[in-house]
């Protein structure tokens, strides 16, 4: 049995990033798809690319924590690593992550690798899920692993994994024990996810070709007081991150949400997913979708807001006058000393960066590995196809100058954030705009695919490269200046809370050249009549 101790669970400084995978036989096409969203509060981060490059034997590599630019130390760097490109390489191997927290006791301070270094080392010495698995898990046994409790999504043309992995707290110099892990493989007929939340519970320990896990992690539990029982009966979450409140309302909740698109059955989990009933059906860690799922679809899915579910947004006043459907954070307020939550949706205003990894093994791996892209909050961009062997990333998202707190024209995260942040607080008004011209771009961008792969496909290996990488940077450099266009016309639009008219794609002018006459749309009869409840009489008007 699990016993109780003190757990950092998935609460207040534990709510960011979303995971979805698709196995091969569950996706329209073929390729095993995956998807993140990098929800990080304030961050400013952009496409990463690290060129594949041999290096002499003996050389070092200096670690520092991705989410706060810490040094950590060194670690012995590969003699050959290999191209990565955002989260995916030039094999086609994708890692995405979210973080779990877990036990706070075992947290690795003395650690050298965190989370985040761990993905982009991997994918530069790894072809292929399971590679990437031990190259991880190597390295955190040697180094040390620095961060919480992590969820990681691994992926390759072939196959997808779920690993979860926590340090042993930071006596590891006086204990062999550094880390307990378990990775389990995603059936290729079967769609899964993670949002901040442990997800693995019992596994089968006898199946050596779907999970693997490190020889101590059932043991340290036993150690540590956490588990009493039968291996076979040993949760890893249930030990180590056990789902509270916070863990299924806040995290698993995005999660039953990207089933419920694809299952006719989710009503039963409904209760899980609310956090309220202790005694609630724990949901699967994976399910068979009743329909093949298209890149298409994950997109749409990373682009949720709990639409027509028990968790809607659209019933109270949280939305503001034109009803967004996102709400501000921290998602924890206090009113006369009892504590409320706001739901967590997986699309949300905190994005960094976003994405949706299609990864197929029936063609050449330059062509099959493409990374659809965005720069800030999903429902608020166009995923423009960035190929695995680009060798530069798009001026749009690398821009010399553009930071955290400098803006840039040039810069795909601070336009999009720009139109996103006029769009969010008049979201019943002005997303329709945006809406039409993020459609219109992918659109356009899966219509050109396959003409554009069999181009390539005609090329030899030097050639296919350059034509794919021009590609990758002209579709950004497309995408942004569409942008830049769609704010101005946003400005234009709306100025003032009105809405111009138009007519045949241009604003109309009146019968001496002027802007034509605005309408004001006023409020929504909603919040009309919200406001006649509060305020009464107040405002009635008299003859």
């Amino acid at each position: 049995m699990i016993t109780s101790a003190l757990l950092l669970m998935n609460s207040e400084n534990v709510d960011a990033c979303t995971n979805f995978i698709v196995g091969k036989k569950a996706s329209a096409d073929g390729s095993v798809i995956c998807s993140y969203n990098a929800d990080s509060y304030g961050a400013f981060m952009s496409l990463y690319h690290f060129p594949a490059a041999h290096h002499e034997k003996g050389a070092m590599r200096k670690v520092f924590e991705w989410d706060t630019n810490k040094y950590l130390g060194e670690i012995a760097e590969a003699e050959e690593t290999y191209n990565v490109v955002g989260n995916i390489n030039e094999w086609q191997v994708t890692i995405g992550e979210t973080t779990f927290g877990g036990r706070e006791e075992m947290a690795d301070s003395t650690g050298i690798i965190d989370y985040g270094s761990l993905i982009y080392i991997a994918l530069q010495r790894s072809k292929t899920a399971r590679e990437a698995i031990k190259v991880m898990t190597t390295l955190v046994e040697q180094y040390g692993y620095y961060s919480e409790g992590e969820s990681f999504t691994i992926c390759d043309p072939d196959e997808a994994w779920i690993m979860e992995m926590m340090g042993c707290g930071p006596d590891r110099k006086l204990s062999k024990e550094r880390t307990v892990w378990v990775a389990q493989r995603i059936p290729d007929d079967a769609i899964s996810g993670h949002a901040n939340q442990s997800r693995i519970t019992t596994f089968d320990m006898k199946d050596k070709e779907n999970v693997m896990f490190s020889k101590n992690v059932v043991k340290y539990a036993r150690k540590m007081g956490w588990f009493t029982g039968k291996d076979a009966d040993f949760s890893y979450n249930a030990a180590y991150a056990k789902p509270d409140f916070s863990g299924r309302r806040i995290c698993d909740a995005r999660v039953w949400q990207f089933f419920n698109h694809f299952s006719d059955e989710m009503a039963q989990f409904v209760p899980w997913a609310e956090g309220k009933d202790p005694d609630a059906k724990p949901m699967p860690l994976w399910i068979k979708p009743n329909r093949k799922v298209s890149v298409q679809d994950v997109q749409a899915a990373m682009r949720d807001h709990f639409e027509g579910t028990p968790f809607a947004l659209d019933s109270d006043i949280g939305g503001g006058i034109w009803q967004m459907p996102y709400r501000v954070t921290p998602l924890y307020y206090e009113v006369d000393g009892k504590k409320y939550f706001n739901e967590r949706t997986t699309s949300t205003q905190q994005t960094a960066w976003t994405f949706v990894s299609q990864m197929r093994s029936w063609i050449p791996r330059e062509i099959g590995g493409c990374l659809w892209f965005g720069n800030d909050d999903c429902n608020m961009v166009a995923y423009t196809p960035v190929y695995c062997c680009a060798t530069k990333q798009p001026l749009c998202y690398n821009t010399p100058g553009a930071d955290d707190v400098t803006f840039s024209m040039d810069n795909a995260f601070w336009v999009c954030n720009w139109v996103s942040n006029m769009v969010y607080p008049r979201y019943s008004t002005l997303f329709t705009d945006l809406e039409q011209v993020r459609d219109s771009l992918e659109k356009s961008y899966f219509a050109a695919q396959p003409e554009i792969e069999k181009q390539a496909g005609k090329l030899d290996g030097v050639g296919r490269i350059k034509f794919l990488t021009d590609y990758t940077c002209r579709k950004g450099d497309e995408m942004i200046k569409r942008w830049r266009q769609l704010a101005f016309y946003l400005i234009v639009k709306h100025n003032d809370m009105t809405v111009r008219p138009e007519e045949n794609g241009h604003f109309k002018r009146g019968k001496y050249g002027l802007g034509a006459t605005v309408k004001r749309p006023g409020y929504p009869e909603s919040y009309r009549r919200a406001i006649i409840e509060q305020t009464g009489n107040k405002f009635l008007k008299t003859e």
